[in-house]
């Protein structure tokens, strides 16, 4: 009988709570969870996350967590944190409404300690396939939904193929999933391995078709186009841009036609700017506009520093016209829908360089070729267009995609470079 057949369960436990390669793995575990988690629920993703961080304790390397800080693409993050903490000393607002106004910026705490755990970790792709699977899983659940709208948890208020969140998370999801696709979709063609890549095609198209047929976000409309130019730009040859743009010409054609729902959605943008305009209408269009205008007046009486933490909410009370009527003028709200003007609102020209600064330096990380930078490249991108409609940084969903996406890729991206780097002197 062998030592290993002898060791009792509780011998087994001591022992894997003393290794820290145990450890390692089950914050891994956990990283998945979370990843997996993230398109279901708003606790579940909060409980695995904090049971990550907590794994991660036992064995870690302060000295080495605290060199790796020391890098810009973590500074940067940190840095908008502890702006949004200093911001509260110069806000009027209430300090529950400054406190309640950093609350959002602390989920970018997360993404150093991803960096710095997936430049050690060789399980990095269980993340991004445990996102696809589940998004994949979710889609199904779209399908039952919109047939059978009994089966959606979400029913205040109801919306048509939605079962948990809402339209425009699961749009994010679907859209950075099926353009993710595409890169290996690529490779496996060009390595001549057609079932794999068929697979692979099949999964992105019945993304595609779901936002086609059963519900899209006008945000997704806008930014999946730029993500295919991006990847076109970066990967592929001018004939094969030009071959591939008139599929996809065809392909919208045909879904336009076959597709009210898809027709309503994009229609549904001047509809809503012409009842807005002419008659103050709070069209969902309208009010971004109205967000827009009176968000610029509040950057230009406080350029610099801003009005501080959480006191968007209380400058929308100050200018908001009494009227009869609910118009978009009246609206009062703590989030202008876009993510620069959410930032200089409230620390102003500051808050938008450090803004700017992280994702700069999180597009320049991504600047090699391979399947994890073109991840992670697309996170940022999708990130920093669909900001321009909402503050997704800030926002829990989108917000927490870009965490995850841009640390776990990241780290991954780090550990490829070091890689080679010591290749590259063992061999000079």
């Amino acid at each position: 009988m062998t030592a290993l057949a002898r060791e009792t369960t509780g011998e087994m436990l001591l022992r894997r709570l003393r290794s820290p390669a145990a450890w390692r793995e089950t914050v891994d575990i956990f990283a998945v969870l979370t990843a997996a988690s993230l398109p279901w629920s708003t606790s579940l993703t909060g409980i695995f996350n904090a049971l990550m961080l907590l794994c991660m304790v036992p064995f870690l390397d302060v000295r080495a967590f605290l060199q790796s800080l020391k890098r810009p693409i973590c500074i940067a993050p940190i840095a908008l944190v502890l702006l949004a903490l200093v911001g509260t000393l110069w806000s009027d607002a209430t300090w529950g409404a400054r406190f309640y106004a950093v609350n959002p910026t602390m989920k970018l705490l997360v993404l150093p300690v991803l960096l710095y755990h997936f430049e050690r970790s060789q399980r990095g792709h269980w993340i991004f396939i445990a996102f696809l699977v589940s998004c994949a899983l979710m889609s199904v659940m779209s399908w039952l939904v919109a047939f059978y709208p009994n089966l959606a948890l979400k029913t205040d208020p109801p919306e048509r193929g939605i079962f948990v969140k809402n339209y425009i998370n699961q749009s994010q999801e679907f859209a950075l999933c099926a353009v993710a696709l595409a890169y290996p979709i690529v490779t496996l063609l060009r390595a001549k391995r057609y079932w794999f890549a068929g697979l692979l095609t099949a999964l992105a198209l019945s993304f595609f078709v779901n936002m086609t047929f059963v519900v899209v976000s006008r945000t997704a409309l806008v930014t999946v186009p730029i993500m295919f130019g991006v990847f076109a730009l970066l990967h592929l040859k001018w004939r094969s841009i030009a071959l591939i743009s008139a599929a996809l010409l065809v392909g919208a054609a045909l879904a336009w036609q076959a597709s009210p729902q898809l027709r309503h959605t994009a229609e549904r943008f001047s509809d809503d700017y012409t009842r807005y305009v002419e008659r103050g209408e709070p069209t969902s269009l309208g009010l971004r506009l109205e967000f827009w205008r009176k968000s610029l007046g509040f950057f230009a009486e406080a350029p610099i520093i801003g009005h501080g933490t959480g006191s968007t909410r209380g400058l929308f009370e100050r200018v908001a016209t009494p009227s009869g009527l609910y118009q978009a003028s009246a609206e009062v709200i703590g989030n202008p829908h876009n993510q620069t003007l959410n930032v200089a609102v409230q620390w102003g020209v500051i808050g938008i360089a450090v803004l700017y600064a992280i994702w700069i330096l999180h597009l320049q990380l991504f600047r090699g070729d391979g399947l994890v930078n073109w991840i992670g490249l697309l996170v940022v991108v999708q990130n920093v267009f669909t900001s321009l409609f909402n503050s997704h940084l800030f926002d829990f969903h989108e917000g927490w995609m870009y965490v995850i996406g841009v640390g776990v890729a990241g780290g991954m991206v780090i550990r490829a470079q070091q890689r080679e780097a010591k290749m590259g002197e063992a061999g000079s």
